[in-house]
């Protein structure tokens, strides 16, 4: 691979093209659907939406095929198929939805106001993630362009990541299989320390939703009856949050732990605790 080569070509793609897509980007307020219940209505998700479809249909990509998936009552999705030199599959992800206006934009910038300012872009979106689609695209020719062998390449662009990417576990189903069976996905939505080396998300953090009760008592009491009698509904809370993360250390309690525990409904957290660590 001549590295210099793809450099240019990646350069000269970003420069020429690529950062004024990202400027008209950064004025489309198209924000989640979290925060704008009325995107629909706004049209602001749509324009994006045909912006980053006009562009990626002209990339000089062979046997590019493109499709706006939209499934009813769900944001839509950006669904692109590259044809590769073997049956592997590399999924690459990314999201064009923003996060909402916000405060603390220092004098001359603003969310929608796209402001360039030496080799730095400030708006909101170009970062997170209106990059993804043409950093998949720009890597993806400059590999065509120097005659190098890629995999076959499934893109995904979802509008929904910043509400919490509800709409993306149906798409994943709808398109599944189309998709295939990818052996390496690939989520452009991170960032790097710096801009010499190439940096590598390789974890990410989890989330799991769910509502805890302890009840103590079947009925209200006097405190001056019970105090110190009733067990303390807060310190059990307390107790069984442990039970899942130790809270001097941060560190995730094994299944291990959880299968010593005499109490069979608690033994259930196993299942979690594999999930976490």
């Amino acid at each position: 691979m001549d590295k210099a080569a793809i450099r240019t070509h990646v350069e000269r793609l970003w420069d020429e093209s690529i950062v004024a897509e990202l400027v008209e980007y950064i004025r489309i307020p198209n924000k989640s659907v979290a925060f704008d219940r009325d995107w629909k209505a706004h049209g602001h998700m749509d324009r994006v939406v045909a912006r980053f479809e006009d562009w990626a249909r002209r990339q000089p990509i062979c046997g590019i095929k493109l499709e706006v998936v939209r499934l009813e009552g769900r944001t839509p999705l950006l669904f692109i198929e590259i044809p590769g030199d073997s049956k592997d599959c590399v999924l690459l992800y990314g999201h064009m939805d923003k996060q909402p206006e916000m405060s603390g934009w220092r004098e001359g910038l603003g969310p929608w106001q796209p402001v360039l300012d030496g080799e730095r872009l400030y708006g909101r979106g170009s970062a997170d993630d209106g990059y993804a689609m043409f950093a998949c695209l720009g890597a993806i020719g400059a590999l065509q362009a120097n005659s190098i062998r890629h995999a076959r390449c499934v893109v995904i662009i979802e509008a929904c990541e910043e509400s919490g990417s509800f709409d993306l576990p149906h798409y994943i189903e709808h398109l599944a299989p189309r998709i295939g069976q990818p052996s390496l996905c690939i989520a452009l939505d991170s960032g790097c320390g710096n801009y010499e080396e190439l940096w590598l998300t390789t974890s990410l953090r989890g989330l799991i939703g769910g509502k805890l009760q302890v009840d103590v008592l079947t009925e209200g009491v006097h405190s001056g009856d019970a105090g110190g009698v009733v067990p303390d509904s807060f310190r059990v809370v307390r107790q069984l949050l442990s039970r899942v993360e130790d809270e001097a250390t941060g560190k995730v309690l094994g299944p291990e732990f959880y299968a010593s525990i005499p109490d069979a409904r608690l033994k259930q957290a196993a299942a979690t605790a594999a999930v976490l660590g």
